[in-house]
């Protein structure tokens, strides 16, 4: 881990990975939704609707998924103080905010024919929304840091913090009587019919790749930013 600390380093694998994984995410997500759209038959209960899972599903996971990576690299962070990994999770940041945005509109399109409404205060659709609220407070003190000057830490400890929303969003579903559906994929197996888990899957896929692209690529906006402030710094510097 620590030897992609330095951000020469970094930069060179992140180079060639950025483009190679947004490609492929997006060529990957493509033909994904392309299947899920026009080739997987009607569901016999939500009929056409269904096909909004080869979206919904992938946004929601990922949602989940970046805070999750968020978590992950506020602990590297403040443990063993790893000079990118604030990087990364702020990197994580905007697209995870995009997917949750993604999952609940998606979710609220899905639930109108479904439900017969828009929107409950159901446990998940509410822990959702928590998540979406707490990716924007995150990316309002990750950019306090660079403004204001605040502590790094202060952004990295609410990572942490925010990701016990992280489990109750997970189980939301089995803890309290929810219209929402009960988890169709579980350890080791899956209530759902394979002519929709394997567009669904590669959908996952696809996305996941996508996102750790666009992850990249905000990094290395990111150090390239740090980077030209210190050399402005430096110049300064030499010309007092």
């Amino acid at each position: 881990m620590h030897g992609f600390a330095n951000p020469k380093r970094f930069l060179s694998l992140a180079r060639w990975l950025t483009p190679l994984l947004i490609v492929s995410g997006l060529i990957v997500s493509a033909g994904a939704l392309w299947w899920g759209l026009t080739q997987v038959p009607p569901d016999r209960l939500m009929g056409e609707t269904v096909r909004i899972l080869f979206l919904h599903v992938p946004a929601a996971w990922l949602g989940m998924g970046g805070w999750t990576a968020i978590a992950v690299s506020s602990l590297v962070f403040l443990v063993w103080r790893h000079p990118l990994a604030a990087l990364a999770a702020r990197g994580a940041a905007v697209p995870g905010l995009a997917f949750t945005v993604i999952c609940l509109v998606t979710g609220s399109i899905w639930g109108r024919p479904t439900w017969g409404t828009w929107w409950v205060w159901d446990g998940r659709l509410t822990s959702m929304l928590v998540l979406a609220f707490l990716y924007v407070a995150y990316i309002a003190l990750a950019q306090a840091v660079e403004r204001e000057g605040v502590s790094p830490r202060i952004p990295a400890i609410f990572g942490l913090l925010g990701a016990i929303n992280i489990p109750i969003i997970n189980r939301s579903v089995v803890w309290w009587n929810s219209l929402h559906q009960p988890p169709s994929i579980t350890m080791g197996k899956s209530a759902i019919d394979a002519a929709f888990l394997v567009p669904l899957l590669i959908a996952v896929i696809g996305f996941s790749l996508l996102f750790g692209g666009v992850v990249l690529a905000r990094m290395r906006a990111l150090l390239a930013d740090i980077q030209t402030e210190a050399r402005l710094r430096r110049k300064a510097m030499e010309d007092i």
